[in-house]
């Protein structure tokens, strides 16, 4: 009499097409990376951009987590406990098709070279704006981003949000890339009051300085160069952060 063959877990399918996205989903990112601090801005800043997230903190747990499941998208930190990320980018690129992106402080030529040369498609160096993150994954993804308004407006000071410079009369009036971020992420949340980390978290890069004596040392640079009309706009609510009043609305 034959007896039945003892029942063994199926072994998961070798992946070396990625599957095709669900019409509608929220496209899945893994994070690959230790730093709590990183990993909680990543987080915030890609879901705030319409991001599915998921997180492992090493190496090995990475390249099961690729292997086995599916992720439209992989962020990859180059320094990690048990397996590195060039480990990761050597057992996994030559058996699935989902992009890779290195987002790493480890960024001297040789280590972007073989970051390339071990199936990354792009790679990021730390610090790193969060905003420049998600336009680079929604090119590497084909994906549209939300179309914003070309002009804001505060009192006489307007901000060309293409270009990334406000203007009074035309003339620029000189805003750093961090003080035009914090101002403009001021500016489309009109009239809400925003405390200072949440100001950091997006207005100012990953692994840089984003302490709220920072925040208070660009607003207040801010409002010499805006001039007396527009830096009444940017009202400091005691005990939160900042806010800018909604008659900036044009």
């Amino acid at each position: 009499m034959l007896r039945p063959a003892p029942w063994r877990e199926p072994l998961p399918p070798s992946r070396t097409i990625a599957d095709p996205a669900t019409p509608h989903a929220r496209p899945h990112v893994l994070i690959v990376e230790d730093d709590v601090g990183v990993v909680h801005g990543l987080v915030r800043g890609l879901h705030r951009a319409g991001f599915e997230t998921s997180l492992a903190s090493d190496g090995s747990e990475a390249i099961t987590r690729i292997l086995r499941e599916r992720f439209d998208l992989v962020l990859l930190d180059l320094m990690l406990p048990e397996r590195s990320g060039f480990e990761v980018l050597e057992a996994v690129a030559p058996r699935v098709s989902i992009p890779i992106l290195v987002l790493s402080a480890q960024s001297e030529l040789p280590a972007r070279l073989r970051s390339f040369a071990s199936g990354a498609v792009d790679f990021v160096p730390k610090p790193f704006f969060v905003e420049e993150l998600v336009a680079r994954i929604r090119a590497r993804l084909a994906l549209d981003a939300p179309t914003p308004k070309r002009e804001l407006a505060i009192a006489d000071v307007v901000l060309d949000m293409h270009a990334r410079v406000a203007r009074r009369g035309g003339v620029d009036l000189g805003l750093t890339t961090h003080e035009f971020n914090v101002l403009s992420f001021l500016r489309q949340r009109a009239g809400r009051p925003l405390q200072r980390a949440r100001i950091a978290d997006a207005a100012l890069p990953e692994g840089g300085e984003r302490s709220a004596r920072t925040v208070d040392s660009h607003v207040s640079r801010i409002r010499k160069k805006l001039g007396a009309a527009a830096a009444e706009h940017i009202e400091t609510v005691w005990g939160i952060g900042y806010r800018c009043r909604d008659e900036a609305s044009p």
